[in-house]
């Protein structure tokens, strides 16, 4: 670590500090001590204070605690101040930049010395007492407004220094599965397109990708301020997509402060930020390629036809859509030069945009600072959709409307006036009777009893463990609507949850719209993504808001349902969208407002805690007893093999039980398998009268006799074989809980008492189908089986033991149906394979089952206005 710092320069500038750290790292943490040096005890404190989030006041008494407990000669700093002063060597800079409060300017370079905005003529600093006459010493003066920068290039020298990093900066180019599919921005057009533009830059593996991603959040938490924070992040796409997304390797590079948003005038805070990118660009001190996200939202009616293929029958429609026939085209999506074309000639005073009266020619006000990067042009896509926020929106203002909830339904008394307005849909328009005025209800109005099915579908829902929040604490049964949805609770509703709620609600080409809808989310979300299929997906979503279109009034397609039509194009050329939404941004905000502990100061305390953990990340690597703090251990990484995690109890097995196990696991053996083969031979040859089931069904009741006799016969056998002939002892351990394949399962009796489902499990396997009793000619195939998980056993061979599934099976051939949508139908209630209830733990996958709400409710809807029947006779669909 320490050669790792001079390597940085570090001791030439900084000697005596330098001097220090070396002192610290080989001095004992008390006489006689060879575990721990003061800097190593230091650093494993520090580390534990980072990783659980403990304040500054409990690691000082922790400290005070550990150094009276230890011997009178430790070296053991006595509080958080001391041990912040020894490592503060090894952390990074960052600089304090003064700023214009309205956004215009940063005093530095040619402003530097400046007390007045040259642009808007404010004060750089804050009047003294409410009194700007006052006169304060220049020291002593605050400035009304602050950016901190942490500078990019000495943190991208050090992630290059520590050898692993550098490794796995260089994984897209050494690592990376290199085929036809899209699984990393690597794979993406556009990262390819850089390549061939820039023959040099593409040359070097080491040469950096990032992405840029900012959004507003209130350090303070839940307490009513007006104060605004906004964190600029980057994200480094050279890594493997297990760790680019991951706390350790996100950069904070600007901390934006003030009471309100800085909007477009945001470039004026990006410029030492781009100044930096640029410089690694021109002088190949590390080369970078950039991309941001952005996400917004503003009220549109899109005409969603213009994206069909030209001769679709949808665009002859007059009465389902807004009275007329479509023949335009979608527009073309601008490249870079056409944009920069455009916009080059407008005037910005220092990243403050100087708005001019605007022409039909030319729509811009604002040139991003962002076009002052040589290859920003070159992106095919420059601020990526938010698809995050998007599927959120979208998920909304469906279950708003769909459960007509106030302030989030679409279908209110004005929607319904602008259908008067445009003259369309007159069975819909609203009905004047006396004082009051009455909307006929539509084909997406669900009745009270529709209502009341879909909320207690979701309200009894129970999903695995880690899959989502508690579904049911978002529904309120006696108010008949969802509250409290956050943007994972959303995604959830939108890719599996809401498809199931609707069945049974709705007239069925209403909810095959909404399911369409959910389905081609599905399908954007996917982590692998086919090229070949993309252009099927991009018709599939012209056509279903199209669809949408049909139904639902034109309030409902803001600009945040219109942004479906341009994901899929984004996918094409950037690749899958979880290296592009803001899940990583917003979980990475709440880490940051953790960092908060400073109430007057909330940014310098970010600043400084951020600081602080990246000189400890940067530690931590050399320590191997430590854990890194940014790159989260999974509860399932040390159940690779199977462990037990609830409910141990030791259990006498029949012997019946026991080798039905037992003979599941020899079967399913890799070492067993030429004794299989070897004994079916055999039985062949014992009955040669015998037909091929009658072989199987002798093998399942002889094998276990004859392969111990066998065994036992050939002295140079393994031992596992050997133990394996001698069979489990009755003696079984069995649990309620067991983590294995990444899952957490649960006995059927352990989730009746949870709020958690897990105990469906499905195994894929290969079986035998015969024709009738005298097929000696069997097909085999695979199949997936579904059922529940009765029991969890650990079969004990007495050197090792082998956990097992005994589960309920429901029959594969008869009680399992696939419907036209694609959903599943299991019927649990028929129990079938009462004969081989066991598989091992290591084949199951695991999955949750939905009570079906489609035959519980009667359509109740008597007066409900099928505004669009015979609209799609003869019609063809996607």
């Amino acid at each position: 670590m320490i050669r790792d710092l001079g390597q940085e320069g570090f001791e030439e500038a900084h000697a005596p500090l330098y001097d220090n750290i070396e002192i610290d790292s080989k001095k004992p943490l008390y006489s006689g001590c060879t575990s721990f040096t003061k800097l190593s005890a230091v650093l494993a404190l520090v580390n534990l204070k980072a990783r659980f989030g403990w304040s500054d006041k409990s690691f000082s008494e922790l400290l005070m605690l550990l150094k009276n407990i230890l011997p009178v000669d430790n070296v053991l700093p006595k509080n958080h101040y001391e041990a912040k002063k020894i490592l503060c060597p090894v952390g990074m800079q960052y600089e304090k930049i003064h700023a214009c409060s309205n956004d215009c300017i940063l005093y530095r370079d040619e402003f530097a010395e400046l007390d007045y905005c040259p642009v808007c003529g404010v004060s750089r600093y804050k009047p003294t007492n409410g009194d700007s006459s006052v006169l304060v010493s220049p020291a002593n003066r605050r400035p009304a407004k602050v950016c901190w920068y942490l500078p990019i290039i000495p943190r991208f020298k050090r992630l290059f220094d520590n050898g692993k990093d550098a490794k796995n900066l260089t994984w897209h180019a050494d690592t990376r599965k290199l085929d036809v599919l899209l699984r990393h921005p690597a794979d993406s057009p556009q990262w390819k397109a850089i390549d061939r533009l820039y023959l040099d830059f593409g040359a070097e593996p080491r040469n950096l990708r990032l992405g840029l991603a900012t959004d507003g959040m209130n350090p303070f938490g839940t307490l009513s301020t007006n104060h605004s924070s906004w964190p600029v992040l980057l994200f480094i796409y050279n890594l493997p997509p297990w760790l680019c997304m991951k706390r350790k390797y996100v950069m904070l590079s600007l901390m934006i402060v003030g009471p309100r948003q800085p909007g477009n005038d945001i470039d004026a805070y990006l410029r030492p930020l781009i100044d930096n990118l640029r410089k690694l660009w021109e002088e190949r001190v590390d080369n970078t390629s950039f991309r941001q996200l952005k996400h917004g939202k503003k009220t549109v009616y899109t005409r969603h036809r213009r994206f069909l293929k030209q001769y679709h029958p949808y665009r002859r429609l007059k009465k389902a859509f807004d009275g007329s026939q479509e023949h335009e085209t979608a527009p073309n999506p601008l490249t870079g030069d056409q944009v920069y074309e455009r916009v080059k000639d407008v005037v910005n005073m220092f990243g403050k945009s100087q708005k001019k009266p605007s022409s039909n020619s030319n729509m811009w006000e604002k040139k991003s600072i962002f076009f002052d990067l040589p290859y920003w042009s070159d992106h095919h896509v420059r601020h990526c959709i938010d698809v995050m926020h998007v599927e959120k929106n979208v998920c909304d203002s469906l279950i708003g409307t769909l459960l007509n909830i106030k302030g989030k339904t679409k279908d209110v008394f004005k929607c319904r006036q602008d259908l008067v307005d445009m003259g369309i849909r007159q069975v819909l328009h609203p009905i004047s009777k006396g004082p009051r005025t009455y909307l006929p209800p539509a084909c997406y109005t669900m009745s009270t009893a529709e209502k009341r099915s879909f909320c207690e579908c979701l309200c009894t829902m129970k999903v695995p463990q880690g899959y989502s929040s508690n579904i049911k604490s978002l529904v309120s049964v006696n108010e008949l609507k969802l509250v409290g949805l956050k943007s994972h609770d959303c995604h959830v509703l939108m890719q599996q949850l809401l498809l199931v709620a609707i069945r049974g609600t709705l007239p069925k080409k209403v909810r095959v719209a909404i399911s369409r809808v959910c389905f081609i989310f599905n399908s954007i979300c996917a982590k692998v993504i086919d090229p070949k299929q993309l252009d099927a997906l991009e018709d599939e979503v012209a056509v279903v808001l199209c669809q949408m279109e049909m139904f639902f009034p034109p309030s409902f397609f803001d600009i945040m349902v219109h942004l479906v039509v341009h994901l899929v194009r984004e996918i094409r050329y950037c690749g899958p969208v979880f290296f592009k939404w803001m899940y990583p941004v917003e979980r990475y905000m709440k880490v940051l407002k953790g960092y908060t502990k400073n109430q007057h100061r909330p940014e310098a305390s970010i600043v400084e805690r951020y600081v602080a953990e990246e000189c400890i990340e940067f530690a931590s690597q050399y320590i191997d007893s430590l854990k890194t703090v940014g790159v989260p251990s999974s509860r399932h990484e040390q159940a690779k093999t199977g462990k037990g995690t609830r409910g141990y109890n030791v259990v006498t097995m029949s012997r019946h039980d026991v080798s039905q196990a037992h003979l599941y696991i020899l079967n399913n053996t890799t070492e067993v398998l030429p004794y299989i083969e070897a004994h079916k031979k055999h039985v062949r040859d014992t009955h040669p009268k015998m037909n091929m089931m009658r072989v199987l069904q002798e093998h399942n009741k002889t094998f276990i006799n004859w392969f111990r006799q066998t065994i036992f016969a050939d002295k140079s056998v393994s031992r596992r074989l050997t133990l394996l002939a001698n069979g489990p002892n009755l003696n079984v351990p069995t649990w309620k809980g067991y983590d294995i394949n990444n899952y957490s399962f649960y006995t059927k009796s352990q989730d009746d008492k949870s709020s958690l489902q897990n105990s469906g499990v499905c195994v894929d396997a290969d079986s035998d189908h015969f024709c009738s009793t005298s097929d000696n000619n069997p097909i085999r195939a695979s199949m997936s089986y579904f059922g529940v998980i009765h029991e969890i056993w650990e079969v004990d061979y007495t050197a090792f033991r082998v956990p097992v599934f005994k589960c309920q099976w429901v029959n594969g051939t008869t009680d399992v149906l696939q419907d036209p949508l694609g959903f599943t139908l299991v019927d649990l209630s028929k129990v079938a394979y009462m004969e081989e209830p066991f598989i091992m733990a290591e084949q199951a996958r695991q999955v949750f089952y939905v009570q079906d709400p489609s035959d519980e409710v009667d359509d109740g809807h008597a007066n409900r206005v099928d505004h669009d029947e015979g609209l799609w006779e003869n019609i063809p669909t996607a």
